[in-house]
């Protein structure tokens, strides 16, 4: 089991929101709070792996300019202006 001192402040956050209604028990906030911090760290192992790959490619030279991207997302979205116009 986990024992932790959270301080007064959100010791006193987390008993109001017991004391409201909105969870059971202390112990399914912090179970919550563990599980957000659980996929926010997912999500960041994911941007990281993605960031990797892209910095590999750009070495690798598997990579368009931004120049020539933003120029043809431009284009693209002139033309869709103009159809829609």
């Amino acid at each position: 089991m986990i024992s932790a001192d959270l301080g007064q402040q959100l010791e006193g956050f987390v008993a109001r929101l017991v004391e409201i209604g909105r969870y059971n028990s202390k112990s399914e906030v912090l179970r919550e709070g563990v599980r957000l911090i659980q996929d926010r760290e997912a999500r960041l192992a994911a941007l990281d792996l993605s960031i990797a790959r892209g910095l590999s490619d750009a070495e690798e030279g598997r990579a368009e300019p931004a120049d020539a991207v933003f120029d043809r997302l431009e284009a693209k979205y002139r033309a869709a202006a103009d159809r829609a116009g």
